[in-house]
């Protein structure tokens, strides 16, 4: 593998159920670089049908936070060296507390969360990944890739997560406008819409990584055979995109 090929990263995101700690596993199996760990919500406005519908499947389980943060932690026993990325909501943390949240995830093995609808002024003592989208403007791409935690996520559209036929037209003109404003060498992954290994080539001819999760939700419903050789196809989809990118 080339220099360029170890650059692309493969994100894979799960919805944090009682079976996560052993998908997770078969998705770093197939090939994931990291693992993206949703905590239910009742109202995840960023979400698509198909991770909308594995939250309340989750929620009617009795998946709240303090059960989610023990998913995280048994997913670390498992995968100790692969990055867990908490993925959540201003509400949820509003009710169970942003100090509590971010010491409780780092003492079960999590990296700095995700939160979709924080604004990047709001809690800045809370480091995280930021978001960026098509709509964000120059000054919002400026300090979001300035206060972001170790990588910063770009939404490939406007509009919620979900299995698409063809990857956004606007994906590359987005990556192009942002590494001309951000910090030379952030990582730039994204997300929302990526299905398929030949989304993951595309994406990941562009990006320096991708993060799936719509998809991957629901293969994981297959259990984690099915699970581990999706994760595969894109591994190798990505692994080919990043081979024929310029170092």
């Amino acid at each position: 593998m080339t220099a360029a090929a170890a650059k692309k990263k493969l994100v894979i995101y799960l919805v944090c159920e009682p079976e996560t700690p052993e998908l997770a596993a078969a998705a770093v199996a197939g090939g994931a670089d990291m693992i993206e760990l949703g905590i239910p919500f009742s109202d995840p406005l960023a979400e698509g049908p198909v991770i909308r519908e594995a939250s309340a499947r989750a929620l009617a389980r009795g998946m709240r936070t303090r059960a989610c943060l023990d998913v995280i932690a048994r997913t670390h026993e498992l995968i100790a060296g692969t990055p867990l990325v908490p993925m959540t909501y201003a509400a949820i943390l509003e009710a169970y507390g942003y100090e509590r949240f971010a010491a409780e995830s780092a003492a079960a093995g999590a990296s700095s969360p995700i939160i979709v609808d924080l604004p990047v002024e709001v809690h800045p003592e809370l480091k995280r990944v930021q978001l960026i989208a098509p709509t964000s403007t120059d000054e919002r791409i400026r300090v979001a890739a300035e206060r972001t935690a170790g990588w910063l996520y770009v939404v490939t559209l406007t509009g919620t997560t979900g299995t698409r036929d063809q990857v956004s037209d606007r994906l590359s003109a987005l990556v192009e406008r942002t590494r001309g404003i951000a910090p030379p060498g952030l990582p730039l992954y994204a997300g929302f819409g990526i299905s398929t290994p030949d989304h993951a080539r595309e994406v990941a001819s562009v990006a320096d990584g991708i993060a799936v999760g719509s998809r991957a939700v629901q293969i994981a419903e297959q259990g984690s055979d099915a699970l581990r050789d999706y994760v595969a196809s894109l591994r190798a989809a990505v692994d080919a995109a990043a081979a024929h990118t310029p170092a």
